[in-house]
């Protein structure tokens, strides 16, 4: 194995821990992810499938491929985490009531399970879930870039 897929498999390990925690905190804890928090967990995938990728066929471009799949997913986790904190607005359809003017809102029947955008579920050290992801996925990123680096440019 050669050390490009070393550092490339470690930097998918992680998109694979970061998928698991996320899945730990929906079905063990209980809490259900908004649709920014989805949004999120896509570049953990892609990049889980890039290390198998890369797995079998030792390639800087998929390296390449993979270091910004998670530099994408930390900008989103960023954007995430502003809107969390309400420095900028986040999609309509996540933040505030969720709840439009042609809504029946005496139907008791309707069910409403809207989980807000802009609301900070969890938060360790005053980083919410979103901010630690955007930090973490940029650390993924950075090993993904040195899985680039590390071969050479014959690859």
């Amino acid at each position: 194995m050669t050390g490009l897929q070393k550092t490339a498999l470690l930097a998918a390990a992680g998109s694979a821990g970061m998928l698991g925690g996320a899945f730990a905190f929906q079905y063990i804890g209980d809490m259900a992810p908004c649709k920014m928090c989805i949004w999120q967990r896509w570049p953990h995938g892609i990049a889980i499938a890039l290390g198998i990728v890369i797995y079998f066929y030792s390639s800087r471009i998929v390296a390449l491929l993979g270091g910004l799949t998670v530099l994408t997913g930390a900008g989103i986790a960023f954007f995430h985490a502003g809107v969390e904190q309400k420095w900028w607005e986040g999609p309509s359809s996540c933040t505030g009531s969720g709840l439009s003017m042609g809504d029946n809102l005496l139907d008791m029947s309707a069910a409403v399970n809207i989980v807000r955008c802009d609301e900070i579920p969890w938060e360790m050290f005053g980083i919410s879930m979103a901010g630690w992801n955007g930090i973490i996925s940029v650390v993924l990123a950075v090993i993904w870039f040195r899985a680039y680096a590390s071969s050479s440019a014959s690859q």
